[in-house]
């Protein structure tokens, strides 16, 4: 299914006439970044823009010391931020970022000591903006945007195993944190997957596509 969809995307980029802007969104470990990297080799990579949307949420240092307040299931919950909530992010810089592309101005992308900073070109036919940023910026912005998600087992399980082998992180602290994170996940970010065009489950027994609200063959895209 989502060979399928990468391979329609790609021949619908390459008879644009003009600029493409994809934004692919979801929460952390859902498989946005897998299908990232499986559409830009459907092109030739050094002709792709792409843009990490983690160096535009806020520091983790800030979000710790940042207590909110919510209600989840008639219960009153009170828990840091994590960066499933809006505020978490700074999205007038990557407003700013996606408004150069369309408008054809080259720039490079944060440069943060996790993230090399890279050109974005105006000569490029497609850009694709990835990352939890995505779904809380307006999707005026995008030609196209894509939603992915999982349950919360499936992304724990998902999480754990990446966190602790590649980023070194604690799986007590892990486990501590992760059902307050998937409840700010399901009240603050879930519920944006509706203004996205496309919404994509995944789990570890299989994908299903929930929406696909795609015309491809519209002239004006």
């Amino acid at each position: 299914m989502l060979e399928q969809l990468t391979k329609n995307i790609r021949e619908w980029v390459f008879k644009s006439e003009k600029p493409v802007i994809i934004g692919v969104s979801g929460h952390g470990a859902a498989g946005k970044t897998t299908f990232v990297s499986e559409l830009i080799e459907q092109f030739e990579p050094h002709k792709v823009n792409y843009i990490n949307t983690d160096p535009y949420i806020v520091d983790s240092t800030i979000r710790k010391k940042t207590i909110i307040q919510y209600t989840y299931e008639n219960e009153p919950h009170s828990f840091k931020m994590t960066a499933c909530h809006p505020g978490a992010h700074h999205l007038p810089s990557l407003e700013r970022d996606v408004r150069m592309i369309r408008e054809g101005v080259d720039f490079y992308t944060i440069d943060v000591p996790y993230l090399e900073r890279t050109l974005i070109s105006a000569q490029n036919q497609l850009t694709i903006v990835e990352g939890m940023s995505v779904a809380f910026l307006q999707p005026k912005y995008f030609d196209i945007t894509i939603y992915f998600y999982t349950d919360g087992d499936t992304e724990f399980k998902r999480r754990s195993e990446r966190d602790t082998n590649e980023r070194g992180m604690n799986i007590d602290y892990l486990r501590q944190s992760h059902e307050e994170r998937r409840i700010q996940y399901e009240v603050f970010m879930h519920p944006y997957r509706e203004q996205f065009d496309v919404v994509i489950n995944t789990t570890n027994e299989g994908i299903v596509i929930e929406k696909m609200d795609l015309n491809l063959s519209k002239e004006e895209m």
